[in-house]
């Protein structure tokens, strides 16, 4: 029996990794997404090393073709997904003031039009067989804003609205939308250690009862 496939858009060595973890040691294979070949093999070595099935696809989270041809090839010789997880980000630091339209739109390009790009490539089939589950990396900064860091504030809050508009809709077709909004800096040996964010992955996917779950200390 073949397993079920989780696509992790956005695979680097924090959040993506434990997640992947996670997924994997679950029996899920693992499919990661990230623009360097190099990052992803020395990734997918990590999680055979724990005999976790795991395979690497360069894809730009900025560039739409690019999304859509790693999921074409992903759909071909992988299967659909039955989860996706979309954790790409971009983040210019600066003043709203100063910040230039041009980074305001590159961020908001890999923050929420990749998430939707992305979603939109599995969604028919999750559609069709009535199941499914899509998840976001969000952040506090969609709840909280910084100054320095306003991009990311209003991308977050943008990724966060999206993931309650798919939810909404989507939800009558089976498919499970949600989002860990990540209400500090991720570190390992931390509250925000990547296995523990991991875990509130894990849960939404499995208990399916809220869309949201808030990830800071009480």
């Amino acid at each position: 029996m073949s397993k079920s496939v989780a696509v992790i858009v956005g695979a680097g060595p924090g959040v993506s990794a434990g997640v992947a973890r996670k997924f994997g040691s679950e029996g899920f294979k693992i499919v990661l997404l990230a623009r360097r070949q190099e990052s992803l093999d020395e990734q997918v070595s990590a999680l055979q090393k724990e005999n976790i099935e795991a395979v690497g696809i360069t894809a730009d989270a900025s560039k739409s073709e690019s999304l859509t041809a790693a999921f074409t090839k992903i759909k071909s010789e992988y299967g659909v997904p039955e989860v996706l997880v979309y954790n790409a980000g971009a983040n210019s630091i600066n003043n709203p003031s100063v910040l230039t339209e041009q980074e305001l739109l590159n961020d908001f390009q890999v923050n929420v039009a990749g998430a939707l790009v992305s979603s939109q490539q599995v969604i028919p089939e999750m559609i069709e067989r009535k199941s499914g589950t899509i998840l976001f990396t969000g952040g506090a900064l969609a709840l909280n804003p910084v100054v320095s860091r306003a991009s990311a504030a209003i991308s977050k809050a943008g990724l966060r609205n999206l993931t309650f508009t798919l939810a909404e809709e989507l939800a009558p077709q089976g498919i499970h939308v949600g989002t860990v909004t990540i209400g500090g800096v991720v570190k390992a040996g931390t509250f925000f250690d990547p296995e523990a964010i991991a875990d509130a992955f894990w849960n939404l996917y499995e208990k399916r009862d809220t869309n949201e779950t808030l990830f800071k200390p009480e």
